[in-house]
């Protein structure tokens, strides 16, 4: 009992040090996908040139989202007529190129991670561009899009249908500052929230029972820490195959980030590992449903071979420029509540989002919440 209790107190206290950045990125995300109508997003991405996938980073970046409703929401892109590749780029930022996901890397594991990020991501995307470019056949291009034409359920799919938008028009902050546009900030808020609860629930506790049970000895063999050259290529490699056996995906995947680094993984260990978020297995069997075995296979070795790209990028780029912090620069939080800079910033976000619920609830949320796990249109 005494060492369910300490995981269990490991994970409390991660989720009081991050819960007001949630909140401020959920919050940030909500007010962009309020006043952006998704029909304006496909039609941004019909094609496969740099601008346009900067565009999908960029639109992707600004609709944060679970990595299940990152997925539905790519194939309903894809659906409508938006680039495969340009919506894969939007896949990828959507989860990985977002503010909460910064914030928190900077609250536990420093800043230099959050510049990891927003360099990384970008860099995946790019290389997953020239891998399609180059291995990406028409044949088997339309293949995918036949399948995904079928509408073969996964999962969120009734969330990432919904287009929670305002209607009305006018400027920017006329539509945000409307009655309308409370209400569509608040339900984008609270749908986001209800889609990543679950991950994140299991992220936190995963990660606070391998920060309590799984001794650092372990980790340190695992990721051959007593060669540091050869560790630095070990990290990238092994990085994703750990993410796809967690299950974890989205934020979740960031406490268990922790421990990890903890652990001795290299720094683009990490990065790598943080991006697998879209290859745990339950996401590999959901892109079987929409674009077929063939399609999930060639997603699977093209996204891992980006994501290690990427992680090999950044850790001889910031290793050369003294980038790479100490170890003991991350923090697994264990003191609990206490009452500091944190405590005050959650209180205060914490009633940011009990007006927004308090909205939804006025607003016809219940239903949405009902129909958030149907079926795709």
């Amino acid at each position: 009992m005494q060492a369910i209790a300490h995981a269990l107190s490991i994970a409390g206290s991660m989720t009081w040090e991050i819960t007001w950045a949630l909140i401020l990125g959920f919050a940030l995300s909500a007010v962009v996908q309020a006043v952006v109508r998704k029909a304006t997003v496909v039609a941004l991405l019909g094609d496969a040139r740099p601008r346009t996938l900067a565009r999908a980073a960029g639109l992707g970046a600004a609709s944060s989202s679970c990595s299940y409703a990152a997925v539905a929401l790519a194939r309903t892109l894809f659906r409508k007529g938006a680039h495969f590749t340009a919506a894969m780029a939007f896949e990828i930022a959507s989860t990985n190129l977002v503010v909460e996901l910064g914030v928190i890397l900077a609250l536990l594991m420093g800043w230099q991670f959050t510049l990891a990020e927003f360099t990384g991501g970008p860099l995946m995307i790019i290389a997953l561009a020239l891998l399609f470019r180059l291995f990406l056949r028409p044949a088997l291009l339309d293949e995918a899009r036949a399948q995904a034409a079928r509408g073969v359920a996964g999962s969120m799919e009734g969330h990432a249908a919904m287009d929670m938008s305002v209607r009305r028009e006018g400027t920017f902050a006329r539509r945000l500052f409307s009655g309308e546009g409370f209400t569509a900030t608040a339900h984008v808020f609270v749908m986001e929230w209800a889609a990543i609860l679950r991950d994140l629930v299991a992220g936190l506790l995963i990660a606070g029972a391998i920060a309590a049970w799984v001794p650092e000895s372990f980790w340190q063999a695992f990721f051959l820490t007593d060669d540091p050259g050869l560790a630095k290529w070990w990290g990238p490699l092994v990085g994703p195959l750990v993410a796809i056996a967690s299950f974890v995906c989205s934020i979740g995947n960031v406490p268990l980030a922790v421990v990890l680094w903890k652990g001795g993984i290299s720094f683009g260990g990490v990065v790598a590992f943080i991006f697998a978020d879209l290859l745990i297995l339950p996401i590999l069997n959901i892109y079987r449903k929409y674009y077929g075995a063939r399609t999930a296979l060639f997603l699977l070795v093209t996204f891992y071979v980006a994501m290690v790209a990427a992680g090999y990028a950044v850790e001889f780029v910031f290793g050369g420029l003294g980038l790479v912090p100490g170890r003991g620069h991350a923090t697994i939080p264990e003191e609990g509540v206490s009452w500091n800079y944190t405590t005050w910033l959650n209180l205060a976000f914490l009633g940011l989002a009990a007006a927004l619920l308090v909205r939804f609830l006025r607003t016809g949320g219940r239903n949405m919440l009902r129909a958030m796990g149907g079926g795709p249109h």
